[in-house]
Order: structure tokens, then sequence, then C-alpha cells
């Protein structure tokens, strides 16, 4: 009849060990597209694809690739995310340490004399040893999931915060080359600027000699030295931008600024053509989506937790050891061992706390679901708006190049037209003018074409 008894008290807590007080839980349905709307020339499904992470080499740029490989070892934002969520993986390993019993050794030793007028028995010594040794276990039945939900929700949070390192890497790697290519069309500015000061040297020095010679009055050569200085002068200011950006990536990289820099050069990097996937894979590539869907997925786990509180809390215990005052301590004579106590706790009356904890649980549920929504929406409209701003960049580009070509044009003319005595000064400076503008736009375009490329791998979640 006792042995019933406890394989019906067995069997019921192994088929409580297995309820759950969590909901089932599903991702939050989200509708996708099929397409995206602005993709046009910039989804092409190309096979040149890097290797899984580093889709800065899609621009094939050497040192742009060397400073990239250098955001891993260098970036103190980088160290701080990996330490969060070193943390978050730590807590995951202390909440599933719930699970085992804990287990406590522990030993004594101790020298007493007793009266010799009170012994504590016929003919017993007045002077003993007494020594003690033993072990305890304690530990929490599960029966309603209170653990094993914790352990769920830690473990969705943790991948949450390896999402949340996923994508401050993604976001520093974008930031480094963005302003990377910033820094490389001011370094196309400078060489324009260093020709266009060469060539308004050359148009004083021109105009100084005409009027040397009466040809050219002096409002002429005020006219051409105001455009030369202004020229000098937004070269220092192109400088001095560039100087920011270059400051900025060393920060990037963990460097001091005082020490890194990066030479001015010539380089002619194209926009690539940006392989946009399908928009239902950008749930599964978008770091911060899957660090919003883990945090649902954490907050119906709580729920779990908050319900199993409305239950009762089992805790069986267990102790033994061996205790002896002389003879051989380790011996069967000398043990002594206890099982239990078999405690349960439960709240009869606290207010409706526990009830307000399990509403705080789902309405907390309900905010990481919707915030979950937010995310997935705004990663759509951050793809739409990108691949929308490449695909008009295309023709801006193009009539910008006709606009530089007809803007030379007209500068060539007025200063054959000046040389020849048909023309004054202004017509030259309008069309110089024009013509550095014109120049200008097209370096800028460009330079908002890599741009826009950085942040449409970025809004894409990365290339793979």
């Amino acid at each position: 009849m006792r042995a019933n008894k406890l394989a019906l008290i067995a069997s019921t807590a192994l088929a409580l060990a297995g309820c759950s007080m969590a909901p089932d839980y599903h991702r939050p349905e989200v509708t996708t597209a099929p397409a995206y709307k602005e993709g046009g020339p910039w989804q092409t499904a190309g096979t040149n694809v890097p290797a899984a992470g580093k889709w800065w080499e899609i621009f094939g740029d050497s040192t742009l690739s060397g400073l990239e490989e250098r955001i891993e070892a260098g970036s103190p934002s980088l160290a701080a995310a990996a330490a969060r969520y070193e943390q978050a993986a730590a807590l995951v390993r202390r909440t599933r340490a719930d699970l085992l019993p804990e287990v406590d050794i522990g030993g004594s030793t101790q020298r007493d004399r007793v009266s010799a007028g009170r012994p504590l028995s016929p003919g017993s010594a007045a002077t003993y040893t007494n020594s003690q040794i033993g072990a305890s276990l304690s530990y929490e039945l599960d029966l309603f999931g209170r653990v094993r939900n914790s352990v769920k929700a830690s473990q969705a949070n943790a991948q949450a915060s390896e999402s949340d390192l996923a994508g401050v890497r993604l976001g520093l790697q974008a930031q480094l080359a963005a302003a990377y290519f910033d820094m490389r069309g001011l370094d196309a500015r400078i060489m324009l600027l260093r020709q266009t000061v060469e060539a308004f040297q050359r148009a004083y020095d021109l105009t100084d000699t005409r009027h040397s010679g009466g040809i050219a009055s002096g409002i002429d050569v005020s006219r051409a030295q105001s455009q030369l200085s202004s020229a000098k002068a937004e070269l220092d200011s192109v400088a001095a931008d560039r100087a920011r950006d270059e400051h900025a990536i060393a920060v990037l990289i963990g460097e001091t600024p005082s020490t890194f820099s990066i030479p001015v050069a010539d380089t002619q990097i194209a926009p690539p053509a940006i392989p946009a996937a399908l928009p239902s894979t950008l749930l599964e590539r978008r770091p911060d989506i899957a660090a919003a869907e883990r945090r649902v997925a954490a907050a119906n786990s709580q729920i779990g937790v908050a319900r199993a509180a409305l239950f009762p809390s089992i805790t069986l215990g267990a102790a033994g050891g061996f205790e002896a005052s002389s003879g051989k301590l380790l011996s069967t004579a000398n043990s002594f061992w206890a099982l239990g106590p078999l405690s349960a706790a439960l709240a009869i009356f606290d207010g409706g706390a526990r009830r307000a904890n399990v509403r705080i649980s789902r309405a907390q549920y309900d905010e990481a679901a919707a915030n979950y929504r937010e995310t997935v929406l705004t990663a759509f409209r951050e793809v739409e708006d990108d691949l929308a701003a490449g695909r008009h960049l295309i023709d801006q580009e193009r009539n910008q190049r006709d606009a530089v070509a007809a803007a030379e044009k007209t500068r060539d003319l007025a200063l054959t037209r000046y040389r020849d005595g048909a023309a004054d000064y202004l017509e030259v400076t309008i069309a110089q003018t024009a013509a550095l503008d014109a120049e200008r736009a097209l370096l800028d375009t460009r330079s908002r074409q890599l741009g826009i490329a950085t942040d449409t791998v970025r809004a894409l979640g990365g290339l793979y």
C-alpha cells in the first residue's frame, strides 16, 4: 500500500513536471510583399556575393577592406556590445542552474572538556574530540514550469543580445564605409579644387597681363582675384571636412586620431549592384528584427513564470554524513541521514499582487509584439527608401554628366571670347563658376551613390 502511494506521488509529480504555464509561442504575424516596390535595377540576383559578413568586398577597395577587418579587434563600441552578450549568456547559465539540486558539503571538528563531576556517561573521558562531515541537498520540484520558463526567457534574451551584437557590428561596418566613401568623395573634391585653383591662377595671370597692357579693366583683375581666393578658401574648407572623416574612421577602428592617417588619393569606386533578396528573407537577416522577435519569445515565457507563482512552490531537502566523538569517523555506525523536509509554500492572500504580475507580463508581451511589428515595418521602409534613392541617383548621375559637359563647353567658349576681346571677364567668371558647380554636383552625386549603396546593404541586414 505504501509503495502504491509513493508510485502515485511520483507519477503525479512527473506528469506535473511536464506542465508549462506559458502560452504556446508563435512569432507575431507580419504581412510581407512578394517583391520590393522600388527594386528597379538594384534587384539583381548576382552570383558574385562576398563571403558571409564581408559585404564591403563588393566595392573592390583594398583600403576599405583592410579598415573593416580592424573593427572586430579595435572598436570599443563592439567590445561593449560583446560584453553585454556575455552577461546575457552568463545569466542563462545561472538560471539553468536552478533546474538542478543544490548540494552543500561541510565538516567540523571540536575539542571539548566536561566537568569530571558531571561526566557524559560513567567511565567516559572528561576531554574528547567531536568531528562531523556531511552534505545537504535542496531541490525545487519545478511542477508548474517556473524555472523552465525562466530558463527559456533568459535563453531568448541571450539570443536577442547576440542579435544586438550582430547589429552593432553591422552598424559600425556601415558607419566606417560611409565615412570612408565620404572621405574619398572629398578627395575627389580636393583634386578638382586643386585643378580649379591652377586654372583660376592662369586666368588671373592672363587678366593681370591684359590689364598691364591696357586691354583689361581693373574690375576684371579684381573679379579674377576674388574667384581665385574663393577657390582656395573652399579647398581649405574641404580639407578640414576630410580631416573630420579621417578622425571618425580612426575612432571606429580603435585608433588614436593623432596617430592615424590615410593619404589623399584619386580613387575611383564604382557603385556596385546590390543583390536585393526577397522581402520575406529580411525577417531572418536583419539583426534588429531577430532581436525584437527573440524579445517577444522571452516575454511569452515570462507569462509562464508569472502564472506559476499562483501555484505552490515545493522543495525537497535531504542531508547525510558522519559524526563521532571517538573511534573511526567514516564508518557505518557513525553515519546519519535525513530525507526531508518536503515543504510546500503558497501565498493565501497578497492583495492581488501575483495576478497583477500576470497582467503585467501579458502587457509586456503585447508591447514586445508591437515593437517587433514596428521594427519589421521600419526595416521595409528603409529598404524601399534606399532602393528608390539608388534608382533615382542613377538617372541623376547621368543628367549631371550632361550638365558638366555643357558647362565645360560654355566655359571654354567664354575664355576664347575673352582672349579674342569679344567678351569681358564677367562672362568668363559666370561660366567658370557654373562649370565648377556642375563638376562639384557630379562628385557629390557619385559620393551619394556609394553612401546609398552602403545604406542599402545595412537595411538588408548585410549580404550573404
